[in-house]
């Protein structure tokens, strides 16, 4: 079998090195020596590695370019599409609800060669609600293509994703995709990328044609055409540049050289002396800027029709740094918690040198139990070796290494620094931080957590289904760090918080798929509270005799409401004097009266912002005891209900809302709309910030509705319960 298996790989490199001497381009298959240098990662040069990320706007073709690069490096055998015939779907979408959605859900990992280069590949999903995944992903990369639609251009997620990038540093390259679709304008998109998302860019690709006549590219550095011939745009031709396109040609490269002058001080110096800068200048001007995030490079292409994805990968491998080129830093703690860190520089040779670092980016449930998604930042680890948990200080022996293809797993015996691994059986959280000597004290910088933005209640639609309830609460929000579940005291709801209504949805579609537990979701019930309006006097004995040692209770004094910005509170004063009231009994008094504001008798909701003063009493010698006193104040407590003047109040949250100025009356009408107040409004740039008082009864719904009218680029914080009016 071994033998057949070497003999079709020699025919599959013969036909791949025919095709190359004729086209003149990269092997398209993994070589023989290749695959086999596979199975021992150490033989693999930092220079030869890469790790790069895919994000963009939902719907812009992130998992399309994927699949063609997965086809292109001979990683699978056949061409996969999103939406697939027959439920086969995209090779990188392995969960049943994305290949039917047709939409990612989870990010997946992947790594393939492209020539001698090691591409490690993270598809990340494209829609708000799942933006988690995005952000660790970028958190353990070295470099990310940032794709956007050639109609559609720079989007709501395209800016959330560029914010992502800058907060981890992640030198990325654009890739204008769609050229194919009806109104594709790469120009537009452009102009779009540097005034929408200020960015220094530039194309080094041209479009030979858009639309229907999409027939190629234009490769402005070595000044050639490129044209995907093959039915699946596999064989390369190179070709010189289109006569009709040579003077749109040259302009575009000159304002290539134009804008890298302003990123590169070489190129800048030659700009300077009027000097036309060489092919190789410009390739290693473009590398410089683009790692220093100076400057982005922009290509063409359109992925569904297979153009443009193997000169992206050429540019993946020239352009993106490898992770020695990236400084990745750990916090040393010292000895006493007070202590400031100390920033630690990793070191990125791939040996056992140094000590052990790596950081798990991702939890994910298999099946074969939790699978830990590692990147590995210092030293090397082998399979079966022990490592330690900075946060927990528990240590794990790892039984199992793998590397990840989607939902597929190729066992390996170590990995090293630059490398993306999975693990068996650590137990862990999303953002800890695993090293080789307990004693180092080293941590990574964690992920950042966004706030959740919706919040609905959630049960099982069935009694016996509550274990399996259990299980799933407990899986997803060990995984998702922005998917949190818990109980409610004063509604006495489970209440599920997330990043969107899509979000919700998911994780109750999983829980009754993947847990047979159908659940029901609405909207939560608000709790509202119970505040007396004016003083009220009260004057309670307590007496009760039905043989043997009876009850005898007095209390005097009075009930009073708090001043507004104290409405939260309640407060029990004793203003007792002699012993009319023994100070042993007055904490019974005192339960009593916080038992009976649990619950209120006009609406049967807490009472809140109230004092009560007791001034005076009566006890009994024999029958006095401090029951008998807290079921005093409770009566007492009764009579003021009925006597007193009572209001309901509800709680009322500070929101902050951030959107771009043209969306401001928009802002202001939903703010007013839910009876909102604003408090203040500040502006920077193109963005404006507006805090206002909103009723949390009307704040269902409120940012989706936000998301709505803004275009999807508006986000609100909902910061804290401040009052109840």
């Amino acid at each position: 079998i071994f033998v057949i298996a070497d003999l079709i790989m020699v025919a599959q490199l013969l036909v791949s090195l025919g095709s190359r001497a004729r086209t003149g381009t990269r092997s398209c298959l993994m070589s023989l020596t290749q695959v086999r240098a596979k199975s021992d990662v150490s033989t693999i040069p930092l220079e030869k590695m890469r790790n790069i990320g895919i994000s963009a706007h939902i719907d812009s073709g992130k998992t399309t370019p994927t699949e063609r690069i997965l086809l292109y490096t001979g990683r699978v055998a056949q061409m996969h599409e999103v939406k697939g015939k027959y439920r086969a779907g995209a090779t990188m979408d392995s969960m049943e609800l994305e290949r039917q959605r047709g939409i990612t859900i989870q990010s997946a990992a992947t790594y393939t060669m492209w020539g001698d280069m090691n591409i490690n590949i993270i598809d990340t999903p494209g829609h708000v609600d799942f933006t988690i995944e995005v952000e660790r992903a970028l958190r353990v990369l070295d470099g990310a293509v940032l794709v956007l639609c050639a109609v559609g251009g720079v989007q709501s997620q395209t800016m959330t994703v560029d914010r992502q990038m800058k907060r981890y540093s992640v030198p990325a390259l654009a890739f204008i995709n769609k050229l194919d679709r009806m109104g594709a304008n790469p120009e537009r998109v452009l102009n779009q990328l540097r005034n929408k998302l200020k960015h220094n860019a530039a194309f080094i690709h041209l479009p030979i044609g858009t639309e229907s006549n999409t027939k190629g590219i234009v490769d402005l550095i070595r000044e050639r055409s490129i044209y995907f011939d093959g039915p699946a745009g596999d064989i390369l031709r190179y070709d010189e540049i289109p006569a009709d396109m040579r003077v749109q040609a040259a302009e575009a490269r000159s304002e290539l050289v134009e804008y890298l002058a302003n990123a590169d001080e070489e190129i800048g110096e030659m700009f300077l002396m009027e000097e036309t800068p060489e092919t190789e200048d410009i390739i290693k001007a473009v590398r410089r800027a683009t790692v220093a995030r100076r400057f982005t490079p922009v290509l063409v292409g359109t992925a569904l029709k297979n153009k443009g994805v193997q000169p992206l990968l050429d540019a993946v491998v020239d352009y993106l740094p490898n992770p020695s080129e990236v400084n990745n830093y750990a916090n040393k703690f010292g000895k006493n918690e007070d202590d400031e860190p100390e920033k630690l520089l990793m070191s990125s040779e791939r040996s056992n040198k140094d000590p052990f670092v790596a950081l798990a980016f991702k939890l994910e449930q298999g099946k074969f139990g939790q699978l830990t998604y590692l990147r590995v930042y210092q030293g090397c680890v082998n399979k079966g070796d022990s490592v330690f948990n900075t946060r927990t200080g528990k240590k794990t022996r790892l039984s199992r290494l793998v590397q990840m293809h989607a939902d597929k797993m190729e066992d390996v015996s170590k990995v090293f620094s630059g490398d993306i691994c999975a693990v068996f059986g650590v137990d862990c959280a999303s953002g800890d931080s695993f090293v080789s000597d307990k004693d180092l004290k080293l941590a990574m910088e964690s992920i950042h957590v966004p706030e959740a933005v919706l919040s609905m209640s959630i049960k099982p639609a069935e009694k016996k289904g509550e274990g399996n309830f259990a299980k799933a609460i407990a899986r997803f929000t060990k995984e998702d760090p922005t998917y949190r579940v818990w109980f409610d005291n004063d509604s006495k709801e489970t209440i599920a918080s997330g990043m969107g209504e899509l979000h919700l949805e998911i994780y109750a579609q999983r829980m009754e798929r993947e847990y047979n537990c159908p659940v029901i979701m609405g909207k939560p019930t608000v709790a509202f509270r119970e505040q007396l309006v004016k003083t009220c006097n009260f004057d309670f004995f307590h007496k009760k005799q039905s043989g043997g040692r009876g009850e005898y209770a007095r209390v005097i004094g009075y009930m009073e409401p708090l001043e507004p910005h104290e409405n939260t509170r309640l407060e029990f004063i004793d203003a007792t004097t002699g012993t009319n009231v023994p100070k042993p009994f007055v904490p019974g008094i005192k339960k009593g009266y916080m038992d009976s504001c649990m619950k209120g008798q006009t609406a049967g909701q807490k009472v809140t912002g109230m004092r009560m003063v007791l001034q005076d009493g009566a006890n009994h010698p024999v029958d006095s005891s401090e029951w008998a006193f807290y079921q005093a104040s409770q009566s007492a407590f009764q009579d003021v209900c009925e006597d007193g003047v009572w209001q309901i109040l509800e709680p009322v949250m500070s929101v902050e809302v951030n959107s771009p100025q043209e969306f401001t009356s928009a802002v202001f009408r939903l703010v007013n709309d839910r009876t909102g107040i604003v408090t203040g409004q500040t502006g920077r740039e193109d963005w404006f910030t507006l805090e206002a008082e909103v009723p949390l009864n009307k704040m269902f719904g409120f940012s989706a509705e936000l998301r709505s009218m803004t275009q999807g680029k508006g986000e609100t914080v909902q910061k804290r319960s401040i009052h109840f009016s």
